[in-house]
């Protein structure tokens, strides 16, 4: 379990999602560090300390990690065309540089890369948006990397629901492994999972997924 004040770096704190595990996670007294490829980026919240860096850089988030309980990576691949290849690069050269640390990693993944009911990886039905099939094929490789990581890495990962779209957390929310747990999930429902996952762990090197109830 965490200590009732943890301290979190958050990589991806501005974003759509990352934004509300941090603001999650100072609602909750812990400590929080948001780093920005900017010095000043947007949607700066009261209670955060910002300080910039990359998820590419690796030795910058190794000691970046020295000072953090939990590494949160919130950074998705690109949807504009360009290749996605350097975010899986990224975690490639991360595992093994943080397996020693006493540090907890939680990555934020992607629902296609769960699965249907017969094994099939959403990303892979014949319905899959294709603007959004290279990222969710990223995340597929990042996961498997994972799962092959050091026995040291203290590693989870959390999916959403195929429909994720900010919003408050719902009363309640249903946890599934490796299958969509439901149909949709919010931003805030996202951010209170794992928060909560973080404070009492119970999916340690392991995937898991969330949707509202």
């Amino acid at each position: 379990m965490l200590p009732d004040m943890a301290n979190i770096t958050v990589y991806g704190s501005t974003g759509m999602v990352g934004s509300d595990i941090t603001r999650e996670a100072v609602s909750r007294g812990h400590r929080v560090t948001g780093v920005s490829r900017h010095e000043n980026p947007d949607n700066q919240m009261d209670g955060v300390t910002y300080v910039t860096g990359t998820l590419q850089d690796t030795a910058d988030v190794v000691s970046k990690a020295e000072n953090a309980d939990i590494v949160v990576i919130s950074v998705p691949g690109p949807r504009d065309g360009s290749s996605v290849q350097p975010v899986i690069d990224a975690h490639a050269a991360l595992i093994p540089a943080l397996a020693d640390q006493d540090v907890r990693v939680f990555v934020v993944g992607g629902a296609g890369a769960t699965l249907t009911e017969d094994g099939t990886k959403l990303v892979d039905t014949p319905d899959f948006p294709e603007a959004y099939a290279a990222e969710a094929r990223s995340f597929a490789e990042v996961l498997d990397l994972y799962r092959a990581a050091p026995a040291g890495l203290d590693w989870t990962m959390l999916a959403p629901a195929p429909e994720i779209a900010p919003g408050a957390p719902t009363e309640s929310y249903v946890l599934g492994d490796d299958h969509p747990a439901g149909g949709s999930v919010t931003t805030g429902t996202f951010a209170r999972a794992a928060l909560d996952e973080l404070e009492k762990p119970a999916h340690r090197r392991a995937r898991f997924t969330v949707a509202d109830a």
